[in-house]
């Protein structure tokens, strides 16, 4: 009879913990987090949606699939910005890494710019897509970064259809492709810090 019960005691104990290990993985888990109206405005760097209405939203083997259309892909990962600590008799020589035959323009996912630096977003994606609202367009940075989405709902507000969100961007491209050095975009700087 004490071995029953201690079978059963054995039981009642496992299915406590499934209970509470059930209970505590669900009260943690991430939320879904909601697509904002307009550009997002807060932190650039954190949990991102699933979705950016107006555009579609791609894995590493959607982009693969993407590439033999020749989209436009507009990395607007920021650049590296000097340690304040980094000392005064060495050469700063940061590097972006980015997928091949990417255009680099970092900042330009950030939610606030100037007309001008708008303007010059808008005529630059234009020269790229040729004035083809409907040419592919791959946004993308580093996993977590609302840039990239704002990016794509930016072209997205303004008309574009053929917009791909990348939410993986490089580091999902990385692990399976090399990435190449990049230069930020001629005549592109990033908007200022707010």
């Amino acid at each position: 009879m004490s071995g029953l019960i201690v079978t059963l005691l054995r039981v009642a104990s496992s299915l406590a913990i499934a209970s509470f290990v059930t209970a505590a993985s669900t009260q943690w888990s991430w939320a879904e987090v909601p697509e904002p109206s307009g550009l997002w405005t807060g932190p650039m760097r954190g949990q991102t949606p699933t979705t950016l209405t107006g555009a579609t939203v791609i894995d590493l083997a959607g982009l693969e699939a993407l590439m033999p259309k020749d989209p436009v892909l507009l990395d607007v990962g920021p650049a590296d910005q000097k340690p304040e600590d980094f000392p005064k008799d060495r050469l700063w020589l940061p590097t972006h890494r980015s997928i091949p035959g990417a255009v680099w323009m970092p900042g330009a996912g950030a939610a606030a710019f100037e007309a001008t630096k708008e303007e010059a977003f808008f005529r630059r994606v234009n020269e790229l897509t040729q004035g083809d609202s409907s040419k592919p367009i791959v946004t993308f940075c580093r996993p977590e970064c609302w840039g990239s989405w704002n990016a794509g709902k930016r072209l997205v507000m303004k008309g574009f259809t053929g917009v791909y969100w990348f939410p993986g961007g490089i580091s999902s491209w990385q692990e399976a492709h090399d990435t190449v050095e990049v230069k930020p975009e001629k005549d592109w700087q990033p908007p200022p810090a707010k």
